[in-house]
């Protein structure tokens, strides 16, 4: 049942690089974008501790900070930043309908998603303790850190392997752990993967626990053939099994991959629907990076301002 109703030019779902970015863009224009933080303010990199890899920051900053700073800086130029999460969504008809928090219901002119993906964990209690101190679901974004050191891997597809040969270039050595007796990649990057010295395949393993108090200290496997467990000491633990897309509620009206991914126009920031538009990891498979989601919260702000001007709404 809906309590309230109210009516927005620019609604931004989600506030992660992505959001932040279209919000600043979108206020500079005068659109008055009102922006909904969903589940985890801030997005992913609020779970990040260090960054290193976005521009402006010579010496790193830390995600959670760096997400205040887009917050300010969206907020200096009028967003009006609210907590809720979108429940659910109607794009049958113009303008479109919003439910916030299952009871206030929206109207919006131009509605651009930035709800992200969630990375899919093991759901071990020492992995979530441990996630920031040496857990990481992003080698691009954190190998850095263990530059002449030993970490694990745990995964058994192209993003694994990716990943592994990614951090093989970093790290002394590399442990992944394969639950099955084969891996889940393509042949060429199978390949890539058994022919490089600095990777040792632990084929039909699993991860019983991240040993640490505060940091990573190592990983406890288990044989799923034999049981027997033993420790492996490393400084890096990395799961590489997959990102869900934050889409569900838009999948019944927008163009999505089996896997849940928005599919936009290419070179764009639009889906089939006209007035809405995707951006950041919840469209983007490929790359999953702050400064990538950056760039295409501004594509999606700068689309949403041309589609009012030519609707005659702003």
């Amino acid at each position: 049942m809906t309590t309230t109703a109210e009516h927005v030019k620019c609604l931004i779902i989600g506030s992660g690089p992505a959001g932040y970015t279209a919000a600043i863009y979108a206020a500079r224009a005068n659109m008055q974008p009102i922006m909904y933080q969903g589940l985890q303010p801030g997005g992913q990199l609020t779970i990040t501790n260090d960054v290193e890899n976005f521009p402006g920051y010579p010496d790193g900053v830390m995600g959670p900070s760096m997400m205040e700073d887009l917050k300010k800086q969206a907020e200096r130029f009028g967003t009006d930043i609210r907590y809720g999460l979108a429940t659910a969504v109607d794009f049958s008809s113009h303008p479109h309908k919003i439910t916030i928090d299952e009871n206030k219901e929206l109207t919006a002119d131009a509605v651009i998603i930035a709800t992200g993906a969630s990375a899919k964990w093991l759901g071990l209690e020492s992995e979530a303790r441990l996630n920031g101190s040496g857990v990481s679901a992003c080698a691009v974004c954190d190998g850095f850190f263990y530059r002449n050191m030993d970490v694990a891997i745990v995964g058994a597809g192209d993003t694994a392997a990716e990943e592994a040969t990614y951090l093989a270039n970093l790290a002394s050595k590399v442990y992944m752990i394969v639950r099955k007796g084969e891996m889940r990649a393509s042949k060429i990057m199978q390949q890539r993967v058994l022919d490089n010295p600095k990777i040792e395949v632990l084929f039909d393993t699993v991860t019983d626990e991240v040993l640490g108090e505060h940091a990573v200290e190592g990983v406890r496997v288990k044989n799923v053939l034999t049981h027997e467990c033993r420790d492996i000491k490393v400084q890096g633990f990395f799961v590489a099994i997959g990102h869900e897309p934050n889409s569900k509620i838009f999948q019944p009206y927008l163009h999505h991959d089996e896997q849940g991914y928005l599919k936009t126009i290419p070179g764009t920031s639009k889906t089939n629907v006209d007035g809405v538009f995707a951006c950041g990891d919840v469209q983007d498979f490929t790359y999953r990076q702050a400064v990538t989601a950056a760039g295409t919260g501004c594509m999606a702000a700068l689309d949403a301002e041309r589609y009012l001007a030519a609707s005659g709404l702003h």
